[in-house]
Parts: structure tokens; C-alpha cells; sequence
């Protein structure tokens, strides 16, 4: 994000459009949670990239075998269709998922070229952690590994930034509100 944009999403010029944002990073991270507290915070919508898994997807996953390229392209297709609308109708979105790779990122700029990335990042210990006292989640902890394999960090070309996940959630939320205005 551009300097002279309010914490809100918006530039500080009036009727400016309100921006997407993509929090991501390997599983257990914390992007559902920070997502939906960054679009509390903006006053947007929050949709949870998880969600527009394919039945497929999830029980490949849930069955300890990692998504390869092919099993997410349509996936991050429908999600690039999610900026695109969003984009469209002048609405800001935090968007969680993933994006672990540079061309899934480049999929998604698809659909919102202007898009921010915040990217969840921190040791594996404590993400690993955290992913043994979630309840419910179809990803088991021994794909963590392949998360990481798969992680290629947000580069200069690309526009975004790097929080660290050991912060508490709402202290999270206020330094990524911080950093996107200065981006």
C-alpha cells in the first residue's frame, strides 16, 4: 500500500478505493484468525480460502498427502475470482489462504493485480505447536514439512509484509495495520 492510506484500507484522498488484502503462510500459522480480525478491523468482508477447498483437496490433505500444483490450481482460481469481484465492486477483502509459492501469488494478483500480501511468518516449533491443540482441522501436522518445502518468501517485486507469528493476535492485527500503511 501506497503511503497517505488510513488504517481503513483507504487512501487518505477522498472516495479512494478500499484495497485486498491475502494473509498467508503454512498451516497453523494463524491466518484465519488474523484474517478475520483484519477485516473486522477494516470494516470488509473476510473470506476463509479453506473454505473453497475442493472435497478432493480436502481429503487428500486430511489424508496426510500434500496438494501439488494441479490439486490447487482451481482452487486459487476461484479465490482469484474472489479478488476480481471484490475489485470490481470498489469493496474491500482479506482473503486467508496459503499462497505459499510466488506463481500462486501471481494467480491470485490475477484477479487483483494491486493486492497486499501479509505474510504469517515464524519457527516451525511454535507452528507446529499450535497446529497439536487445534481442534478440528482436516491438515495434520505431518504436512507441515511440505508447507515449508513449498514456502517461498514474499520478494521485493512484490507487495506486502512479513509479521511474525509469535505476537499476540491483537498486537498482530495493530502492527499489520501499522506496516500496510506504509507500504
Amino acid at each position: 500500500m501506497k503511503a497517505g492510506q488510513d488504517s481503513g484500507g483507504k487512501s487518505a484522498s477522498q472516495g479512494a478505493e478500499p484495497r485486498r488484502y491475502v494473509v498467508m503462510g503454512v498451516s497453523g500459522c494463524g491466518k484465519s484468525e488474523i484474517g478475520a480480525r483484519l477485516a473486522e478491523r477494516l470494516g470488509c468482508r473476510h473470506i476463509e480460502g479453506d473454505a473453497y477447498h475442493s472435497r478432493h483437496n480436502i481429503q487428500k490433505m486430511a489424508a496426510g498427502i500434500p496438494l501439488d500444483d494441479a490439486d490447487r490450481e482451481d482452487w486459487l482460481e476461484r479465490l482469484s475470482e474472489e479478488l476480481a469481484l471484490a475489485r470490481k465492486g470498489g469493496a474491500g477483502l482479506v482473503l486467508s489462504c496459503s499462497a505459499l509459492k510466488r506463481k500462486y501469488r501471481d494467480l491470485l494478483r490475477q484477479g487483483d493485480p494491486d493486492v497486499v500480501f501479509v505474510h504469517l511468518s515464524g519457527p516451525r516449533s511454535l507452528i507446529e505447536e499450535r497446529m497439536r491443540v487445534r481442534p478440528n482441522h482436516f491438515m495434520p501436522v505431518s504436512l507441515l514439512d511440505s508447507q515449508f518445502r513449498d514456502l517461498q518468501p514474499l520478494d521485493a517485486s512484490e507487495t506486502g509484509v512479513v509479521m511474525d507469528v509469535g505476537l499476540p493476535p491483537d498486537e498482530l492485527v495493530k502492527k499489520v495495520l501499522e506496516c500496510i500503511d506504509k507500504t
